[in-house]
């Protein structure tokens, strides 16, 4: 098992400092205070989205904040409190492209835990064919499979995302895919 550094250094429940120490009853090291006992976990972060559909195209949205500003991306973001999966990828879907969809099905997986990050898209529709760059994108865009972006795209999960989903496309069948990506370096732009 890989081990993490953990950033905590104080507690969060009454101030004292923490330990990073394996708790009785546990296997792993966690950030355990030292004066009230509270065991701090740090566990991965959900990355939520959609794969939006627009008749035979796709929409993209090119990033315009870090990581990889400049590139392009379907629209995610991490999942937040009191969310479920498929709410959390429509509020992203709308913060990042100003776009309403229908959710067809959960479509793809990736545990990343290199970066301690799940991602998980859902295939869905563009419902009324408007769209627009939201405050974190510069600008969105569909596209047929002939004009994707391929070595402008943000991130591998989207890349992989895309590749299923058209070949999925010619088979006319859309099965979940699920799968882990291991550490690799991510290209610079030419």
């Amino acid at each position: 098992m890989e081990s993490f550094s953990y950033p905590m250094k104080f507690c969060s429940t009454c101030g004292a400092a923490i330990t990073l120490k394996v708790p009785p009853g546990d296997n792993r090291p966690r950030a355990v205070c030292d004066a009230c006992g509270a065991i701090h976990y740090d566990n991965p972060k959900v990355v939520v989205g959609c794969l939006v559909v627009a008749d035979t195209s796709v929409l993209l949205c090119r990033r315009g904040i870090d990581p990889r500003s400049g590139f392009w991306t379907l629209p995610a973001g991490y999942l937040e409190k009191g969310e479920t999966t498929e709410q959390g990828a429509v509020r992203e879907t709308w913060e990042e492209a100003r776009a309403r969809v229908d959710i067809d099905a959960l479509y793809t997986i990736f545990d990343l835990p290199y970066i301690s990050q799940i991602y998980m898209f859902y295939r869905s529709k563009l419902r009324d064919g408007r769209f627009s760059a939201g405050e974190e994108t510069v600008e969105v865009r569909v596209f047929a499979e002939r004009d994707i972006p391929w070595s402008e795209l943000a991130f591998p999960v989207v890349e992989r995302t895309l590749q299923h989903y058209f070949h999925d496309r010619e088979i006319d069948e859309f099965p979940m895919h699920v799968e882990s990506i291991e550490k690799r370096p991510i290209p610079r732009r030419p």
